[in-house]
Order: C-alpha cells, then structure tokens, then sequence
C-alpha cells in the first residue's frame, strides 16, 4: 500500500500541469541603456524565476515578461525603486489558460476529415498528426508524409510533402511550432496544409508554385516540447533533452544552429529560455532538419514561422553584418507584410533579425542562408502582446489567413527569381 502511495506521488509530480495562477504579464519600458541593463540584471535572478517573453534589448523596445505571484512585489519595488515604468498586461495567466482549456475541451470531437476539422481551436500533438493521416489519404496524388527522424522521447518528427511529381524540384520549406508553446504556429501550419490543398488547381497565383515547385511543411517542428505544454507546463518553450550534471532540462531550438553558435545573442546557462546546447545541432529535432536540407540540396526558400511580435526577419541575427542579398529581401519583406496588411490590417515590421529585435546567435534562417537558400525568412505571427503566447484560438485563422498572403507573396518571388 505504502509503494502504491509513492508511485501516486511520484506520477502527480510527473504529469500535474503547472498552475499560473496569480502570474501576471508585465510590460515594461525601459527609457535609457541604465534601464535596459537594470533588467537585464533582473533576468539573472534565478530565484525570481522570471519568463521573458520578450527580451531587454533597447532603449524603447516593449520588454514582456511573466512573474510568478510570488515575485510580483519585489519585481514591481525594483522597478519602481529605478524609475522604471511598467503596465500590467495580462493581469492573471491562469485566468486566460483556464478560457483556453474550456474552449478546447467543449470542441474536442475527433474530425472524420479535414473538412470537418476544427481549423478555429487549438489541438493536441496526437490531434494533429491524426489531422495529417487524414490530409494524406484524401489527397494521395498531391500530399505524402515523410519521417525525418526521431524527437528525444522518441516521437516521429514528420514533414508533409506537397509535390505534383518529378524528382529533386526545387523546394520551399515551411516550419511551425520550433518553439513548442507558440500555439497559434502550429494551428497555421495545419490550415496552411489544408489551404495548399485547396488551392492547388483552383488560384492562379498558387497552381504554378506547384507545378513547379515543391512545399516541405514540418507542422510541429519540436514535438516533445508541444506535448509538454499540453500534459504539463503550458508555456514550455526549449526542447527536453536531459543534460548529465545539469536539473534544467531542453535547449533552445532556435539557438542550435550552426551560425554563429555560442556568440552572444544565446545563454550558455542549461536554465536559461535561450540556453543554446551543448554544441551546434546538439537537438536531434535541429539535426534532423540540417540532415534534410542538405540530403535534398535544391530547397530555394526557407520560411520559420514564430509568435509572437508581428514581424518578418530575414538574416543576419548572429552579425550585424548585412547578408550579401540584403536589399532583395528586405524588398521581398516589405512586399510580403504588404499583402499581409490587405486582409485585416494587420502591421508588422520588417528588416535584419540583429537590426529588428536583437542579436540571436545559432538561430536558423541564418544557417540555411549560408546553406545557400537565398530567400530565407522567419515571422513572428500576431500579436503585440496583449495576449502574446496565449494568443485566443478566436485568432487562428484571421491569422493563419493574413500569413499565407505574405507566404504567397515569397513563394511567388522565390518561383519567379530562380538561382
């Protein structure tokens, strides 16, 4: 009885979600370099267990963050005690999780196709490739599913490939979810798959992408990590590979690449949000991808889709040096959040990821643009922040919508300006 007790024990301590209640998202201004650097001091406090969601960079540049209820009184006397204004944009987490769980639990009825699937609510791991089984089977001529490798649990990490036949096209590749608690990436990425469906055949501007290109859509590009947020820690982030000698689990997929790996812009700290690994490509779900891109050889456009912040980014992050095809994309980038703007209004901002938001070494347009895909791109998807990470499932597809406008716009260019 008493071993039956401990194992109850152990497995609540397993699978129990983490509760944020009383956590409050604070929006904090930092007015001179002073105050950046009094914040950034803050982010070291490892007992205050702060969650940036977005990180100190600037003199002006909103800084987000989530503090626990029991740091709330001393983060708020620090900051006062500076001269250091803030606003509290999400006055309880928990509250806003709470809606979100409700609202998935009241549509969970199990789609019989995808025309029936919930493309407006947010969907487990399992729900999801559920989802790609049935896009497959209904469109075998156009829609295969290939498994690049296996995430560190020993999930199967799959891309759909989108093809009207022949071998080794040119390719555009498509990835959501690398950060595992951007919900809003991964339900995209499913109505993405849905819309190339659809409009294969059907839009004048898409059918030649497709009949002379492929598509490559890794849907959930960190599976543990999209599971975790669901069974246990909602706004889970890095990968969960286990590192000997260190308790913190995961890295940061987005500073595991091989550019720049290890520069500033990454933390060398296991507990750290942009902890960056052990070495370059050290994630299985990063190599798994480098694998890829080399063994295809001929991929002419690579697009990694973030939340959030409404921006469109394109290299360098890890320099401040300007990629040699610089002034193409960034006109690509201003003719993309154009054509995303059209739909709902939606603004974002364009340019450099070091000149934009800040430096982040390791990160993965970088390494595919000095792969040699010129037309490399990451976004940030809605919103400012007001909900940020907890972005509600009312917003999927307005935003997965305005998204494939600017999606189409780059795959357009990228058919259009072979090299």
């Amino acid at each position: 009885m008493q071993g039956l007790l401990i194992l109850s024990v152990l497995l609540g301590a397993v699978f129990s979600t983490e509760d944020f209640v009383g956590h409050q998202v604070l929006r904090i201004s930092a007015a001179s370099e002073a105050q950046v650097q009094k914040v950034k001091n803050l982010e070291d406090l490892e007992h205050l267990q702060l969650d940036f969601w977005r990180d100190p960079t600037r003199p002006g540049t909103p800084i987000d963050v989530r503090v626990p209820f029991s740091s709330l009184q001393a983060v708020k006397i620090f900051l006062e005690s500076h001269g250091i204004s803030y606003t509290i944009m999400i006055e309880d987490v928990q509250s806003l999780l709470d809606k979100e769980k409700k609202q998935m639990s009241t549509l969970q009825a199990r789609a019989q196709s995808t025309d029936t699937f919930n493309y407006a609510t947010y969907h487990t791991l399992e729900e999801i490739y559920d989802f790609l089984d049935l896009l497959v089977a209904e469109n075998p001529q156009l829609v295969s599913k290939i498994q690049i490798g296996n995430s560190y649990e020993g999930r199967p990490i799959y891309v759909l490939k989108f093809s009207t036949g022949g071998a080794n096209r040119p390719a555009i590749w498509i990835d959501t979810g690398i950060h595992s608690r951007e919900w809003v990436t991964q339900a995209s990425g499913v109505w993405f798959a849905k819309k190339i469906t659809q409009d294969y055949g059907q839009d004048t501007t898409f059918t030649p992408i497709l009949d002379n290109m492929d598509i490559f859509l890794e849907i959930v590009t960190n599976p543990d990590g999209f599971a975790y947020t669901h069974r246990s820690n909602r706004m889970w982030r890095k990968t969960r590979s286990v590192r000997a000698g260190s308790l913190c689990v995961g890295a940061d997929p987005n500073r595991n690449w091989d550019a720049g790996f290890g520069k500033p812009g990454a933390s060398s700290n296991p507990c750290s949000e942009t902890y960056r690994g052990q070495f370059a490509n050290s994630e299985v779900e990063v190599k798994s991808i480098v694998d890829f891109v080399k063994a295809h050889g001929n991929i002419k456009a690579f697009i990694s889709i973030h939340s959030y912040s409404q921006l469109l980014l394109y290299p360098y992050g890890y320099t401040s040096e300007p990629a040699p095809d610089h002034e193409e994309l960034d006109q690509v980038s201003k003719a993309a959040v154009t054509a995303l703007a059209s739909l709902y209004g939606t603004k974002f901002t364009y340019g450099s990821i070091i000149k934009t938001i800040y430096q982040a070494s390791g990160n993965t347009v970088d390494w595919t643009y000095n792969q040699g895909i010129k037309y490399s791109f990451t976004f940030e998807l809605r919103d400012t922040g007001r909900y940020g990470f907890l972005l509600p499932a009312s917003q999927i597809i307005p935003t997965a919508q305005e998204t494939w406008l600017a999606l189409l716009t780059i795959m357009e260019h990228t058919l259009n300006h072979p090299y």
